[in-house]
């Protein structure tokens, strides 16, 4: 009998870094939970992945950073985007006061080998 799960359960109450825990994973797609609270990426650290990532915000908010074009995505409860393969992005800024809930898929192409 499948087992069930909760996304919002077992939050801790302090985190000094991001969580990221890998819900599902196998060779097209790899989903995570990503919780954040006032963490950012380095100023000059962009992530450049080879992967798609689609991701939606379940609690919480956040700003993202795009290299090219430069600009910023405001991101709240219920937003959710696209980010192509190779387009290089940040984490800017999370709320500090309250954690933020990603919910992360990562769409691999055919050829690559997630597991």
């Amino acid at each position: 009998m499948p087992t069930t799960h909760n996304i919002f359960s077992q939050i801790p109450q302090h985190l000094p870094s991001e969580l990221f825990q890998t819900l599902l994973a196998n060779k097209q797609l790899k989903i995570e939970r990503i919780v954040s609270k006032g963490q950012s990426s380095a100023r000059d650290d962009w992530y450049n992945q080879t992967q798609d990532e689609w991701l939606i915000i379940l609690e919480g908010q956040a700003t993202l950073q795009f290299k090219n074009p430069y600009s910023f995505v405001d991101l709240k409860k219920g937003d959710y985007l696209l980010i192509p393969a190779h387009q290089k992005h940040r984490v800017h800024w999370t709320d500090p006061n309250h954690p933020t809930i990603w919910l992360a898929i990562h769409i691999y192409s055919s050829e690559h080998d997630n597991v």
